[in-house]
């Protein structure tokens, strides 16, 4: 309620909206495409028993898309969040015998989801508004369907050069 001077126009009321739903996706990737999208469910946070739940569905996704890799050996590249250096997690990790490769902290340079992946999905999403949060997973999953072989290999090779210019910068950010 405001105190106004009864000449006053009538004050205007704007009509509010829901805003979108956010939606966090874990892509997992390598340099053949996409092999598991998992979506976060609304209200559920990301802890180590989550996190290694969706490890477990990495782990089927693999035994689907890529035949003969859980035998070869899983090489995983992922950051020093919490729920990745869980406990729990390093031990579900070293119960299946996936290698870690090492990121420093604070390196999204270093990061193939970081540095080739999210920004072109951004632009691809920018000024798009879905009716609901099943429009928006739909889109994902067609966009990351529709994207080349070779945007992957680009990306997983890139990270080579990456590791040789931080080494050579003596660990410092690597901007392009």
């Amino acid at each position: 309620m405001t105190w106004k001077h009864p000449s006053s126009p009538v004050t205007k009321k704007f009509k509010v909206q829901r805003s979108a739903a956010k939606v966090m996706p874990t892509v997992f990737w390598d340099a053949r495409g996409v092999i598991l999208l998992d979506i976060l469910p609304q209200g559920q946070c990301i802890n180590a028993a989550r996190y290694c739940s969706t490890l477990d569905r990495l782990k089927e996704a693999i035994r689907r898309k890529r035949p003969g890799l859980l035998r070869r050996g899983v090489v995983l590249q992922h950051d020093n969040a919490t729920p990745h250096s869980a406990n729990l997690t390093q031990q579900w990790l070293q119960h299946y015998g996936w290698e870690i490769l090492p990121h420093p902290a604070h390196s999204p340079d270093l990061a193939p989801s970081d540095f080739h992946l999210f920004g072109p999905l951004k632009r691809h999403l920018g000024g798009m508004a879905f009716e609901t949060e099943d429009d928006l997973i739909s889109e994902l999953r067609n966009w990351f369907a529709n994207l080349d072989v070779d945007f992957f290999r680009v990306g997983i090779n890139s990270l080579l050069s990456r590791w040789q210019k931080c080494i050579d910068l003596h660990r410092d950010y690597v901007e392009k």
